[in-house]
């Protein structure tokens, strides 16, 4: 699994140039980001890992809720530590928190904790949090799937996900950003899918199979409806996301023997089609210049694939340690970033020497972090899962 380890790596260095580029390398970054979003790139490219990964390990587990467990622990210990290092930070003047309008305080930490801010017209408290609203909608359509036995299926969801992203591009544009929080109210909203999530994954995880059943529907249905109808970036780009995620559980379906390659590359080039028609028949994307993030996306889709195709040779340690650390990276690296720019202030013109002086310190802070709050969590997991598998 070096070859992943090593696309983690790659992937969290890009999403975390894009970022330190508006403070310390402002000429560049307005030169490179019509060209190549690096950003979106990294982050495809988690969102491929993460389709490869996802659904192996619920079927290797052979449990939703050992699943959950795993994804909770996993998850959830380092997002903790850097909310709360953010808010902290912020109480002391070292940063500066968002202000989220007429929303309550209740409601913004109810959505944050739901991980689906980014689906339920909230704001990001950390500008990388939008991703985890994305994973958690795929990890409720990978236990739907699971429930109903249509998990192998992979390359056809990718298919219908990749069509639907050309006719949301065409529709969606009637839409406005968040519809749904629009028609109902936000706060009405986060409380009604937190109830709803949380029954879809009490009811998939424990009971008789029809309850299961029911519970993997109900979060399937739920995670569909925001993504489509609800969404702060165009529908189009939404489900765009979904199906690069279900193209690599289809690559991991065809190096298992499940599917044949033929199927898989006939998967990746619709997916890439259907990205390429969402782009320039939709809205642009939000906060980002059209021919940027598809050259992202191709990109992302293509060094996968190289991956790939390099995985029985050996990666540098180097990378695979990146990759170790790379959630530490996704996330810390925003924390620093909000402390310099409060602080500090960004800089006017590039500052080379400043970018690489950031890396230095956000790197051992990285494997600090990993190894005390990351590591712990996940053997805490571990140990949990096991109490609770049925027997």
């Amino acid at each position: 699994m070096g070859w992943l380890d090593a696309l983690r790596g790659i992937a969290a260095l890009l999403v975390v140039l894009d970022h330190s580029s508006y403070t310390f390398l402002p000429e560049f970054r307005r030169e490179m980001t019509p060209v190549f979003n690096s950003g979106r790139c990294g982050i495809i490219m988690f969102f491929l890992v993460s389709g490869y990964i996802i659904p192996a390990s619920l079927e290797r587990r052979g449990c939703v809720r050992t699943f959950w467990v795993g994804r909770v622990f996993r998850l959830y210990p380092l997002w903790t530590a850097a909310v709360t290092a953010f808010l902290v930070l912020g109480a002391l003047g070292l940063t500066t928190v968002r202000d989220f309008g007429r929303q309550s305080a209740a409601t913004v930490a109810l959505a944050h904790v739901t991980l689906l801010q980014e689906l339920l017209g909230t704001r990001n408290l950390l500008v990388v949090l939008w991703t985890l609203s994305y994973e958690m909608a795929f990890y409720l359509l990978v236990v739907a799937l699971f429930t109903v036995g249509l998990h192998q299926r992979s390359a056809a969801t990718a298919l219908v996900l990749a069509a639907l992203t050309v006719m949301g591009a065409t529709v969606g544009s009637a839409l406005p950003a968040a519809a749904l929080s629009g028609a109902i109210g936000t706060g009405p909203l986060i409380v009604l899918a937190a109830v709803a999530m949380a029954a879809a994954i009490g009811c998939a995880s424990a009971g008789p199979p029809t309850l299961r059943r029911a519970g993997g529907l109900l979060g399937g249905t739920l995670a569909l409806t925001l993504v489509v109808f609800n969404s702060m970036v165009p529908i189009w780009e939404s489900l765009a996301i979904l199906a690069a995620m279900f193209l690599g559980t289809t690559v991991h379906r065809a190096e298992n023997g499940r599917t044949t390659w033929l199927w898989a590359a006939v998967t990746a080039a619709a997916v890439l089609v259907c990205a390429v028609v969402g782009a320039y028949a939709g809205d642009a994307v939000v906060g980002s210049p059209r021919n940027g993030w598809l050259t992202a996306f191709l990109l992302a889709v293509l060094a996968f694939g190289v991956g790939l195709a390099s995985r029985r040779r050996r990666v540098p340690r180097w990378l695979t340690g990146l990759g170790t650390i790379s959630y530490s990276l996704f996330l810390v690296h925003p924390v620093l970033l909000a402390v310099v720019d409060t602080t500090v202030g960004r800089a006017r013109h590039d500052s080379p020497l400043l970018e690489v002086a950031f890396c230095a310190v956000l790197l051992p802070v990285c494997v600090l972090t990993q190894r005390y709050i990351e590591a712990p969590g996940q053997r805490w997991g571990r140990r949990l899962a096991r109490r609770v598998r049925p027997s």
